[in-house]
């Protein structure tokens, strides 16, 4: 019997593969029940830049981090900083999780914010 993160990290795995032929910047999503976490990681695996909500100028925002106000918050926050870095397309790493919720959310805030995935 796989248990339930076995079977998030086999997903994921599957996701990162994907992206990886594709040779697209990643944004990956983190999620636990307190915090969301973004990263910006090139195709070698290095990391950009990041956004989450143990950040002070989210936290100021949000009083808590875990719910989809937050998400938002940290999807707007991680387009900012693509955008300074000159980066406008990326693949859209979930992790594993459901496309639901918080990980949505924080997708639609990037999106609007003008992030292209």
């Amino acid at each position: 019997m796989i248990d339930k993160k076995a079977a998030r990290l086999r997903r994921a795995s599957q996701t990162r593969r994907k992206i990886r032929e594709l040779a697209k910047v990643r944004l990956a999503v983190h999620r636990t029940n307190t915090h969301i976490y973004a990263q910006l990681r090139s195709v070698d695996g290095k990391v950009l830049t990041s956004a989450s909500t143990t950040e002070k100028e989210v936290r100021t925002t949000v009083p808590n981090g875990g719910n989809k106000a937050a998400a938002v918050a940290v999807g707007k926050r991680i387009a900012e900083k693509a955008k300074g870095l000159g980066i406008e397309a990326v693949a859209f790493d979930r992790s594993g999780y459901k496309y639901h919720g918080r990980v949505k959310a924080l997708a639609d805030a990037a999106r609007e914010a003008g992030l292209k995935f």
